[in-house]
């Protein structure tokens, strides 16, 4: 096989990895970029496993760029949230895949050090061995074996229960833009659970609630008061899937102005998350290939 054919071949696992390490499709690009550069180099004859080879070289690009990205999100404006990427149907379709693009999953992966986070990616979503994981990340099989306990713990006691994109969740959004362009607040308060969190993002380039907002109420007078500045005759609202959840886009004037994806539990919107940063919502139209490879055994 030819050095770019493998790849090619391979580029929605070295996707998935990077942007699931790091939280943005724009820098899992630059990381792929940089490997791809870094693999071009080779000679493809001396690689006997490329696939393997390929993850290592993503693997450690991301490590570094998830170094930087940590100095740089302490001084982030307001709440961080991860980039969101359109998803395909099928995502939603494979539970550990989707749980692992989920805005809540990737909020706690960001409280992971980086190689703690790149420890838990690589075993408890793709199934790399620890032996496998040692290699990518330059340590011992034993430290790798220590790290993963700490961070599965860690992300075992912070995690929320995950309910991927449905037919079923899709009604509930539905009803949910319905009620919010209609300004009934009781509608909206019956569609969120109680303790419902909402979390926004406008990275100080866009109006955005600078801290996290809890409880139906006050979410669903924030949700009411945003939708009367701006939702107007020309905005097109759009529904889809993005890192796994039900979600919907607003356009105006061909430009996305905010997304929404929603966290679904038994009926209710018990997580919604805001994007208004314009930075994160211009790739917003593009179906990411998501992929996970050849998988083992989920391994709580």
């Amino acid at each position: 096989m030819a050095e770019g054919d493998a790849f090619t071949e391979h580029r929605p696992l070295l996707f998935t990895i990077a942007y699931e390490m790091l939280g943005s499709a724009a820098d899992a690009e630059d990381v792929l970029q940089e490997s791809y550069l870094r693999w071009s180099a080779v000679d493809p004859a001396t690689v006997e496993h490329p696939r393997a080879y390929l993850v290592r070289v993503v693997t450690r690009q991301a490590l570094n760029h998830l170094r930087t990205l940590k100095a740089r999100r302490e001084d982030y404006v307001g709440s961080w949230l991860p980039e969101p990427i359109r998803t395909a149907p099928g995502v939603s379709e494979d539970a550990i895949l989707a749980e692992s693009v989920s805005m809540a999953m990737m909020l706690v992966l960001e409280t992971l050090s980086p190689a703690e986070r790149a420890v838990f990616v690589l075993h408890d979503v793709f199934g790399y061995t620890h032996g496998e994981i040692a290699a990518s990340i330059g340590k011992t099989e034993v430290t790798v074996r220590q790290i993963a306990h700490r961070a599965r713990r860690h992300v075992h006691a912070r995690r929320r229960r995950f309910e991927p994109d449905s037919g079923a969740a899709r009604k509930v959004v539905q009803r949910f833009l319905l009620a919010a362009q209609t300004g009934e607040i009781q509608a909206l308060m019956d569609l969120l659970a109680p303790d419902v969190v909402q979390v926004s993002d406008g990275g100080g380039k866009a109006t955005a609630a600078r801290h996290p907002i809890t409880g139906s109420a006050e979410v669903a007078r924030y949700v009411l008061g945003v939708a009367r500045t701006s939702l107007t005759a020309a905005t097109r609202i759009e529904q889809a899937t993005y890192n796994g959840m039900p979600a919907a886009r607003s356009v105006n004037g061909g430009e996305p102005d905010w997304l929404l994806a929603f966290e679904i539990h038994d009926g209710r919107i018990s997580g919604l998350y805001v994007m208004r940063n314009p930075d994160k919502l211009r790739r917003t139209d593009a179906v990411r290939p998501l992929d996970r490879g050849e998988l083992q055994p989920w391994k709580p």
